[in-house]
């Protein structure tokens, strides 16, 4: 009998890479999601729409009866947090209530895995920032993912609901429309120029979104799942003037960056992971930067000139 894996947020960015390294390491993937199936191009994927949460998640779980959940839904930006956190709130925090109770009353032995962010550290104190550190969220975003971290360990201590969090860093990779990476491509393939909020000495920690799936898939076999928490990162930080100028020099461009000096409510000055927690189960990123970002420029140009 294969092993199956049920994802959350199927259709989302992502979604789509997890549920893409599931199926080709021999898992049997279930995908759900509230979009249209023709707009799900997975053909590997058992696609199940539903909106979420409601009586067809339990259904499913009955039905079905996965080996793990991986929960790639929810909301994932820190402005429409600041905006509308209420908004935010159900989405990233009462929905992750919903679908652990469902776990517990229809599928206790499922493995839930959530994405949570890194967002909860908010301005480490030091870095490598290391899954003990203080948590001190900066935006509404941030504390709800904090909460749906807790509401992983309450199931997994009072419920024995086998869960386990990663807090993903900044992730990239073909196919992701917003965020700094897809920005700079869209600024400079659109006007020829290059302006960015900051110093660009603000700092990321940029994972292949491959890496993320990677890392995924590691956890739902040999994590302890008992609700502890994992940095799923590269390990290196990167500032934004050296991403910017790689993104620069990828697509050809003779722009500079042009830095305003404003910070951006929300949003933490620099990040860089300790990551030898998840690396101590058998993590190791794959993807270069340098590879990654080359790849993702060549992405962007071709779906925003057609070239």
């Amino acid at each position: 009998m294969s092993k199956s894996v049920l994802v959350t947020g199927v259709a989302g960015f992502l979604g789509r890479h997890i549920a893409r390294h599931f199926a080709r390491e021999g898992w049997r993937v279930l995908g759900v999601d509230e979009v249209a199936p023709e707009n799900v191009p997975l053909s590997f994927v058992e696609y199940h729409r539903m909106q979420l949460p409601g009586a067809a998640f339990a259904d499913l779980l009955r039905a079905k009866s996965p080996q793990v959940c991986v929960h790639a839904a929810g909301r994932a930006s820190v402005g429409l947090s600041l905006e509308d956190p209420a908004a935010d709130f159900h989405g990233n925090t009462v929905l992750v209530f919903a679908l652990l109770d469902a776990l517990r009353r229809h599928a206790p032995a499922c493995r839930f895995l959530l994405l949570s962010s890194a967002a909860v550290y908010g301005d480490p104190a030091t870095l490598p920032v290391t899954e003990a550190h203080e948590v001190r969220p900066l935006s509404p975003y941030g504390y709800h993912k904090r909460q749906a971290e807790l509401l992983c360990e309450e199931f997994s201590r009072l419920y024995s609901v086998p869960t386990a969090c990663a807090r993903i860093f900044s992730a990239y990779g073909p196919g992701l429309r917003r965020q700094v990476v897809w920005d700079i491509c869209e600024k400079v393939l659109s006007t020829g120029k290059l302006p960015l909020h900051g110093t660009g000495a603000e700092s990321r920690d940029f994972i292949h979104a491959a890496d993320i799936a990677q890392a995924l898939r590691i956890l739902a076999t040999a994590a302890p799942c008992e609700g502890e928490i994992y940095n799923v990162a590269s390990g290196r930080e990167v500032t934004i003037a050296e991403l910017a100028h790689a993104l620069l020099n990828a697509l050809g461009s003779p722009a500079q960056p042009q830095f305003d000096g404003r910070a951006t409510p929300g949003n933490p000055l620099r990040w860089c992971a300790d990551i030898s927690k998840i690396a101590a189960l058998g993590f190791t990123p794959s993807v270069k930067f340098e590879t990654g970002i080359g790849a993702v420029a060549r992405w962007a140009q071709a779906e925003l000139t057609g070239a």
